[in-house]
């Protein structure tokens, strides 16, 4: 099995890691960090390494490289067309269509979707960047707290959740000025919904689905869920608050109804929708977002839990004819993720600085996902440095929630670099839970 992974990231690194596992797999990837590179090859087309963006070049690559599964990693080239564009020379490829990937891409698309079909979710309002002195009336005599989103694509951060009107207008302000580019030159306001989050993630071959492992993200820079919103800065799976009847609750009321709707709209989703939910005091799930393809960081957790055949299952999914039968067991013992961030994170952040303890950390138990990372050459040596604002993801598991985040924060420590930025509390609310 010939497979291209489309990414660099840590969730990249996970999916790449346990495809690895599947016998006779070669995996090349595009453009790959230095974590992935250790279970994948760089994909070049001739000399040159392949970029991604650019559609005619995968397709090229895939044909002269007999790719037999393309598995898209982040939501940008779904949002493009990539999916489309290899569909239409027979090449197998886990993502899916531009049109699908609506349910990520633009806010106002799933809010109406989910109005629509009868999903059910917060109560909101659209506005352009035309209406912007309706928006800020709205906004103004809205019940507090109150959610202002970005329409497009903001890596996680085009999300601010208000407790004052002030606060509200002036995201609503950033916004419509240029903050998120054109992802927020149309926005959302949304009710605040009360109860606990949670991710389920669902791999669709476009009708029928398999249900991973329920995790919980910790989308806040800070302990206790404070300070800005980031990408992510740690998970565990599975969640205790998705408890078997919950889990019922959302595929029948959540998973399966949009699977429908999006096939009877002429837009089958094959891939992994990720549905982000929240969960009231009466275990009732609401959606507060979809998105079009595995979580980061709760694919690091999701994929070390998971005792099953990872590219058996996206493959039969690809190709249209889900088999379960890859999967053994969802949720083998419990795993948790602690990311660690550069300095300045979510804002600017430097870059170049060296990284020591990885083997160290590995050497505990743990995994060590890289996210932002690049290898340099220094005098003949090669030297892992910081390339972006979620560097690492350090991954341990246990038999039970408690195990697995000890186990995380002692790789942890072994782990150095300057501005290491991390959350103390990850998993806590898990066992809080649990109790």
């Amino acid at each position: 099995m010939n497979i291209l992974l489309i990414g660099s990231g840590g969730r990249e690194h996970a999916l790449a890691r346990k495809c690895a596992d599947s016998p006779d797999t070669r995996i090349y990837a595009a453009p790959g960090n230095p974590g992935i590179l250790q279970f994948a090859h760089a994909a070049h087309l001739g000399e040159k390494v392949l970029n991604a963006s650019h559609h005619a070049e995968v397709v090229e690559f895939c044909e002269i490289a007999a790719i037999d599964l393309v598995i898209i990693g982040p939501e940008a080239p779904l949002a493009s067309g990539l999916a489309d564009d290899l569909r239409a020379r027979n090449i197998a490829v886990f993502g899916p269509s531009r049109l699908a990937a609506q349910l990520e891409s633009s806010k106002k698309f799933a809010k109406d979707f989910m109005q629509k079909h009868g999903i059910p979710t917060a109560q909101y309002r659209s506005f352009s960047v035309q209406q912007h002195a309706e928006a800020r009336e709205y906004v103004a005599n809205h019940p507090l707290p109150v959610v202002i989103k970005a329409d497009g694509l903001a890596a996680g951060k085009g999300v601010s959740v208000a407790t004052s009107h002030r606060e509200a207008l002036t995201a609503l302000d950033a916004m419509f000025d240029g903050k998120f580019g054109a992802a927020g030159h149309s926005i959302v306001v949304e009710e605040f919904m009360q109860g606990e989050e949670a991710s389920l993630f669902a791999i669709s071959d476009g009708e029928r689905f398999l249900t991973l492992a329920s995790a919980q993200d910790h989308k806040r820079i800070g302990d206790g869920d404070t300070g800005e919103n980031t990408g992510g800065m740690g998970a565990y799976a599975p969640a205790p608050l998705v408890t078997p009847e919950i889990l019922h609750r959302t595929e029948e009321r959540v998973i399966a109804p949009v699977l429908a709707a999006m096939k009877q709209e002429g837009m089958p989703f094959v891939g992994c929708l990720y549905a982000g939910l929240m969960i009231d005091a009466e275990g009732n799930p609401r959606v507060v977002e979809f998105n079009a393809r595995f979580g980061d960081p709760e694919t690091q957790v999701i994929c070390s839990v998971l005792d099953g055949d990872l590219t058996k299952l996206l493959h039969s999914a690809a190709l249209g004819n889900l088999d379960p039968s890859a999967v053994r067991n969802v949720a083998s013992g419990v795993a948790c993720c602690v990311v660690l961030a550069a300095g300045g994170y979510p804002g600017e952040v430097r870059k170049g600085d060296e990284i020591t303890g990885i083997a160290e950390a590995e050497a505990t138990g743990a995994f060590v996902f890289h996210a932002g990372t690049a290898l340099h050459e220094e005098h003949g040596n090669k030297k892992l440095t910081t390339n972006g604002g979620r560097v690492l993801g350090v991954t341990a598991r246990g038999e039970n929630l408690q195990e697995a985040i000890k186990a995380s924060y002692e790789a942890v420590s072994k782990i150095h670099f300057r501005g290491k930025t991390y959350r103390t509390d990850i998993g806590q609310k898990g066992l809080d839970t649990s109790k």
